[in-house]
């Protein structure tokens, strides 16, 4: 694994992926149900016509921008477990600035296309600052970030959904939500006719992408997050402040992972639950990232494969007799045997059990 190409990464990735399908459907088969009939039902939910390919990109979108938030800090040497915590903070900001900035701001396009852009900006401030906080504990407090990250995952849940259920709860709202943001404060539906989804939503997201991806290749900071991260004496060395740039590193995870809440809140939902009831979009990235061995530009493919794993379940749950159980497990032996070959080569990589590679 330590010498593998792109291209042979990607063909075990690939096989990885067909091998955990075959168990499955022997697993399918041996509770009763119709292997053959589930993998059509796979096909069909993911690609199967406009509203499933337009659920697989929903879901793609926001695996793509959390599995960048996850591969900004793993990339640098920093385990940044809490973009799920990060993402739920920042769409909460997004929406509570939307809604606290509307009576203030035009109605109509133009209005809309401002709330979006202050209401984003105010998620991407909150999650940066929530990445960051433990990226200060791990640099100045010698913290172990994984620990932080996890346990700032539970607090971002409870304080939202605290907030969404008392002081922001929209007035006569049975359920803990807050109140809609207005109508005209959403993404324009180009080529897909669908509610929760829009083609623009995925172009910011692939800018963001790209915009990364160069800042990682290209610029001094990228050079100085990657070396602070794996080795702080030689970044030391070299004049780079380490301790400032492990926390400029978990900001700027933080910061993606907050576009994500804010595409989340505006284009998906239209108002903030209860963050205990969103998907796990935060926890799952690590996977993607991982599969797409900690690189943005991987992260792309990565994201569509699990987009339509997502995708493919949502559909099965509603149109088949196949218990939730068995759907979850068999979607979860997929993302197990899909990540865990990359797990193994970073691990050897780190630790130099690879040998002389």
């Amino acid at each position: 694994m330590l010498d593998a190409s792109v291209g042979e990464r990607i063909a075990i990735a690939a096989a990885s992926m067909t091998l955990a399908l075959l168990i499955g459907l022997v697993v399918v088969a041996f509770a009763g149900y119709d292997p053959v009939q589930f993998l059509g039902n796979v096909a069909v939910g993911a690609f199967g016509d406009a509203n499933a390919l337009a659920r697989t990109l929903k879901f793609t979108t926001l695996f793509i921008l959390t599995g960048v938030a996850v591969a900004i800090a793993f990339r640098a040497g920093v385990f940044n477990i809490g973009v799920q915590g990060q993402f739920v903070v920042g769409g909460f900001a997004t929406v509570i600035a939307i809604l606290q900035l509307a009576p203030f701001l035009p109605t109509g396009a133009t209005g809309g296309v401002l709330l979006m852009v202050l209401g984003t900006v105010a998620g991407v401030i909150a999650g940066g600052a929530y990445g960051a906080l433990p990226g200060i504990l791990k640099a100045y407090g010698d913290a172990n970030e994984i620990v932080t990250t996890i346990m700032l995952n539970f607090i971002a849940t409870g304080a939202v959904g605290y907030l969404v259920d008392g002081p922001f709860r929209g007035e006569g709202n049975r359920a803990p939500n807050t109140a809609r943001i207005p109508e005209y404060v959403s993404l324009p539906r180009v080529v897909f006719d669908v509610p929760d989804f829009s083609v623009v939503g995925l172009a910011v997201t692939l800018v963001v992408v790209a915009a990364i991806a160069w800042v990682l290749a290209r610029t001094r900071f990228g050079y100085d997050m990657v070396t602070s991260g794996h080795q702080i004496a030689a970044a030391t060395f070299s004049g780079v402040n380490a301790k400032r740039t492990v926390v400029a590193t978990m900001t700027l995870s933080g910061m993606v992972a907050g576009i994500a809440g804010a595409l989340f809140a505006i284009m998906i939902q239209g108002y903030y639950s209860d963050p205990a009831g969103i998907g796990t979009y935060g926890f799952d990235a690590i996977a993607v990232s991982l599969l797409a061995a900690n690189n943005p530009l991987g992260v792309v493919p990565a994201g569509f494969l699990f987009g339509a794993l997502d995708s493919a379940g949502s559909h099965i749950r509603i149109n088949s007799d196949v218990p939730v159980q068995l759907i979850d497990g068999i979607i979860g032996l997929v993302v197990l045997f899909v990540a865990v070959p990359e797990l193994f080569r970073m691990a050897a990589e780190r630790t130099g059990l690879g040998g002389e590679n």
